[in-house]
């Protein structure tokens, strides 16, 4: 069977990436059959910004792959995405990792998650100052269902890829402080950074978890 659009698309930027890079495909606002076609070209996590849709979609796709949040989580959703997702790239306080515990120490289950770093100060942008990483690190470390495993940043979404860079390094800077740190509970190995249009210039500032949706999927629907 000739393969789809997708499954190309899937198929040649896995063979792109170093072997030390994970893809996450970026889902938002896709249908279960494209997703199912970007696991067939090699997807094997896939990221959701919403709970809503992840809920809807799980019980279709299950644990054929890692699930991932990546959008912004609020603490009366935090329920559902334990019981979803298998890392959550966006902490961005104490007080949602204290509910993510609860959630998780009631389902006995260790959450991985990342410190989504706001890397341009953006007021419009969720995450966590960057001189506000490493406190927020300590105090989670503390709580025994959640694991730090390293950092998320998004970037400016629009603009030059090359105009990315100085938020990436930013990023990346904290992350190489924190490891050297050596702090009971964490483990910083994931750097993800960049997408669909930046994933390239992230790679460069040592990313090793890149969340690409258009770049597989084509073009989302007008409004989505």
């Amino acid at each position: 069977m000739e393969k789809t659009v997708i499954e190309k698309k899937v198929s040649v930027i896995l063979e792109e990436l170093p072997p030390s890079v994970e893809l996450v495909g970026a889902v938002k606002m896709r249908t279960v059959e494209e997703v199912f076609a970007g696991i067939r070209g090699g997807l094997n996590i896939i990221g959701h910004n919403y709970i809503q849709q992840a809920e809807a979609m799980f019980p279709v796709v299950g644990n054929k792959v890692k699930w991932h949040l990546i959008g912004h989580l609020q603490k009366n959703k935090a329920k559902k995405a334990v019981s979803i997702f298998d890392m959550i790239e966006t902490l961005d306080s104490f007080s949602l990792a204290e509910a993510l515990e609860r959630h998780c120490e009631n389902l006995g289950k260790v959450m991985p998650v990342l410190i989504e770093v706001n890397s341009g100060e953006e007021s419009n942008k969720t995450g966590v100052m960057p001189e506000d990483v490493e406190s927020l690190v300590r105090r989670v470390l503390q709580l025994s269902h959640i694991r730090v495993k390293g950092l998320m940043t998004m970037g400016p979404r629009f603009g030059s890829p090359e105009s990315a860079r100085p938020y990436f390094r930013l990023t990346r800077e904290i992350f190489g402080r924190l490891s050297k740190e050596n702090m009971p509970n964490v483990e910083m190995h994931y750097l993800s950074m960049g997408m669909s249009n930046t994933y390239k210039i992230a790679i460069e500032e040592g990313a090793n978890l890149v969340r690409i949706g258009t770049g597989l999927f084509g073009e989302r629907k007008q409004g989505a």
